[in-house]
């Protein structure tokens, strides 16, 4: 007995180092991110995670080096319209799929899936001509308007949810004279909040740190009408000796370091949803 318990305690102890360990992996980059930001010229790359003297004006003079709060209020904005744009048409579709059975449903909904294939460079020059001919090309349109089409993974993610649902529940309403457009809206949404919210904050994070489209379509000569991802790559090239910069990469750490802010209090702020849409699995009684 003696031998079992000891064996189950040294079990327990190395799984808390090695979770321990691995929290230390993954937080280091922030530490370190932190550290940079309040250090000065020359030190923010010298590795060390306490500097030698703390720089607390950093965080003061990136709003007049940088135009932080424009580029901070186009992500923000982009960001809810993309999020919000994208969890609306999905579950519209989602539900569609798992709530109506028709002729040829399993292969409508698998050639959604296959749209999943297509590595996004097969695309973007389609994509691109698209936008072009509608002539949005400089316009927050091409970073969000895809999306009131719904994706292929958040269909495929709240299906799942929808599917988990009690049928009684739409038979007995439609039998009480609800539409379909009621069963949607006050039966199927309040009981998948979970997966809602768990879309939002992915659709969010996504248009958050996207760099790439922001890049090909925000043409703007203004450097204020950038996202922030762009304006962090255009601080690097700014600040850059090769550019005929002094080297001042502390204020692109402040300002990467206040961009990841709204991400970590966006998911602490859902985290409580995340959990529970991924433990019930769309499983509702």
């Amino acid at each position: 007995m003696d031998a079992k318990y000891a064996t189950g305690r040294v079990g327990r102890v190395a799984t808390w180092v090695l979770l321990v360990l691995c929290s230390l992996a993954f937080l280091y980059p922030l530490v370190w991110l932190v550290s940079a930001s309040l250090k000065g010229r020359g030190q923010v790359f010298d590795n060390a995670l306490v500097p030698e003297t703390f720089h607390w004006g950093n965080f003061a003079t990136v709003f007049h080096e940088l135009p932080l709060l424009p580029w901070l209020f186009n992500s923000l904005a982009i960001a809810v319209l993309a999020a919000v744009t994208v969890a609306v048409s999905s579950s519209m579709v989602a539900f569609g799929f798992a709530y109506f059975r028709f002729r040829g449903r399993s292969l409508v909904f698998g050639l959604v899936l296959a749209t999943m294939m297509l590595p996004g460079a097969v695309t973007m020059v389609p994509v691109y001509l698209i936008w072009r001919e509608l002539g949005l090309l400089g316009t927050w349109a091409p970073l969000w308007a895809a999306n009131l089409f719904g994706s292929a993974f958040y269909i495929f993610l709240q299906r799942q949810f929808f599917l988990g649902l009690p049928r009684e529940l739409f038979e007995a309403a439609r039998i009480d004279g609800a539409g379909y457009w009621r069963l949607f809206t006050r039966i199927a949404m309040p009981l998948a909040i979970p997966s809602f919210v768990i879309v939002l904050l992915f659709e969010f994070q996504a248009s958050w740190n996207n760099f790439q489209s922001a890049l090909i379509y925000l043409n703007s000569e203004s450097i204020e009408d950038f996202t922030a991802p762009l304006g962090i790559a255009y601080a690097m090239t700014k600040y850059s000796p090769t550019a005929g910069g002094q080297g001042d990469y502390q204020y692109v750490m402040v300002a990467s370091l206040l961009i990841t802010l709204p991400m970590l209090a966006l998911f602490a702020f859902g985290q409580r949803y995340f959990i529970e849409g991924v433990a019930t699995t769309g499983t509702k009684g």
